[in-house]
């Protein structure tokens, strides 16, 4: 049987989105296993998508070439036969592998000047294809994603119950998650005081305030919590990403960055703010008809900076909670 390689990008969000590549891949060629080569930590997304059959670890971490591991891990690869390797980040390095591991056709973007690596190169054409979801899409023949192809992670029910109870959780309150966290840089990241004016709100209706995020987003979270009143669950740091996937599904609503788990508030299908500042909606929006987004569209933004360059922040604290409360 004919197999299917994809080597997945790095981040939680672009993660989130190849799913768009996934499910147009099951649709054309149902019988076609796919596997995924992807860092450890993506195993529990992977794991909560139906279309991916096998998830391989990717030893390889960032900045890290290590040939000898490679060439490796291609013999391994090559006892699997795939037929097909699609590669989706851009890089030099993640396109050596399927090339060493000889597989017959090699699919990607030219990126990094991968001619030879990839003999089924594509020039990306970034004015047809706006939206990162699409671009992963095209790799495969498939035309832009629609509602139907939106990424959607599968809930646990049963791990879902454990968490909340390991976490003294309960659901008789409607619940509000904030994701103030961001790893691309503080220049994603919406003011703590707006988040905990947003908290305040809503705790003063009945809800009650999830704060979600890494350990790196805890201290952010009790800033926010201690801004609030005190009241708010500050989950950051005590949550695997795939009790996050489960507990986020709990949420009637969500407000978040431009973040990765912004992408699986919109995958687990809660209604989503999602709060722009130097990055553009247009590139990697939250794929779900349950999402509202919110920005100023300043002049100097998007800047994809992960600081601001001008030193004011102004594209975030200038966007007052008044309207993320207004689109909850």
């Amino acid at each position: 049987m004919r197999r299917c390689l994809i080597v997945g990008p790095s981040w939680v969000g672009d993660m989130i989105m190849a799913q768009g590549l996934y499910r147009a891949l099951r649709a054309e060629f149902p019988e076609r296993p796919i596997d995924v080569l992807a860092p450890a930590w993506s195993g529990p997304i992977l794991n909560r998508m139906a279309e991916v059959d096998r998830v391989i670890v990717s030893p390889f971490g960032h900045g890290r070439f290590d040939l000898s591991g490679r060439r490796a891990l291609a013999r391994e690869l090559r006892v699997e036969a795939y037929d097909w390797a699609i590669v989706l980040p851009n890089s030099w390095k993640s396109a050596l592998l399927p090339w060493l591991a000889h597989i017959p056709r090699r699919t990607g973007f030219v990126g990094e000047f991968r001619y030879g690596l990839l003999n089924d190169a594509r020039r990306l054409d970034q004015a047809g294809l706006p939206r990162l979801v699409d671009r992963y899409r095209a790799l495969a023949g498939a035309p832009p994603a629609g509602p139907g192809d939106y990424p959607r992670l599968m809930v646990d029910p049963a791990k879902q119950a454990a968490s909340l109870a390991r976490l003294g959780l309960s659901l008789a309150r409607p619940v509000l998650a904030l994701c103030p966290g961001a790893e691309y840089g503080p220049a994603k990241r919406w003011p703590e005081a707006h988040y905990a004016a947003v908290a305040r709100a809503k705790l003063d209706q009945g809800w009650q305030v999830w704060l979600f995020g890494s350990a790196s987003d805890r201290a952010v979270g009790e800033t926010i919590n201690s801004l609030a009143g005190g009241t708010c669950h500050n989950l950051a740091g005590a949550t695997a990403l795939e009790e996050v996937v489960d507990l986020l599904a709990c949420a009637q609503a969500v407000v978040s960055n431009d973040s990765g788990l912004m992408h699986v508030a919109a995958a687990v299908a809660v209604p989503v703010v999602a709060v722009y500042g130097s990055t553009d909606p247009g590139y990697t929006p939250p794929l779900s008809e349950q999402a509202r987004v919110v920005r100023l569209g300043l002049e100097c933004s998007p800047c994809f900076k992960r600081e601001c360059p001008l030193g004011h922040l102004d594209c975030l604290a200038k966007l007052e909670p008044g309207r993320v409360l207004a689109e909850l």
